[in-house]
């Protein structure tokens, strides 16, 4: 099973156990977030695609680590007219490794049952 989330503007595919590093969230190092914009769920031949999101579905995930990446250095020039500026740029990320994907929430599939 897989799902693709979005997350930080982008969009990826994660299965479960998968390490991957995403644009910063807030949580703390060992902590367990839910990332509830899922676009896409497959579960073999069964797939799934929300419009523009699936309802109920989320991906539990825990937080591995915070750090910054490598430097990019952006550099922009005029010719001819002695303009140079150099700048540099760290992109802040965050760790995470895909623990459960849920197709329906907790609270949803119990008030269903009780019905």
């Amino acid at each position: 099973m897989y799902a693709v989330i979005k997350t930080g503007g982008k969009q990826y595919r994660v299965v479960a156990g998968e390490r991957l590093k995403v644009e910063k969230l807030i949580g703390e190092v060992g902590s367990d977030i839910t990332i509830d914009q899922v676009l896409m769920l497959a579960d073999g031949e069964n797939v799934t695609i929300g419009a523009p999101l699936i309802a109920g579905a989320s991906v539990q995930a825990k937080v591995l680590s915070h750090g910054r990446g490598d430097k990019v250095m952006i550099f922009k020039m005029r010719r001819r007219k002695h303009y140079r500026k150099t700048q540099g740029h760290r992109q802040d990320y965050t760790e995470i490794q895909i623990g459960d994907i849920a197709t329906k929430p907790a609270k949803a599939a119990k008030a269903k049952a009780a019905e």
